[in-house]
């Protein structure tokens, strides 16, 4: 089995693993201050865009 025959340097090591990061999510805050994922429905209210998609428990309640 071939071993490499120079250490790799900091800056080489580093370079490669520049695109190994875990992708940060694009969180946005809906009106009723919940966080959600960008384009999904708001697991708090159940709104989206400001239209009622999924009726929860405070819409029962009103």
């Amino acid at each position: 089995m071939p071993n490499p025959k120079k250490k790799t340097s900091k800056s080489k090591r580093n370079m490669r693993r520049s695109h190994d990061r875990v992708p940060v999510p694009n969180v946005t805050y809906c009106q009723c201050g919940s966080a959600t994922l960008s384009h999904c429905i708001c697991p708090g209210c159940g709104t989206y865009r400001g239209r009622q998609y999924v009726a929860t428990q405070e819409a029962h309640a009103e």
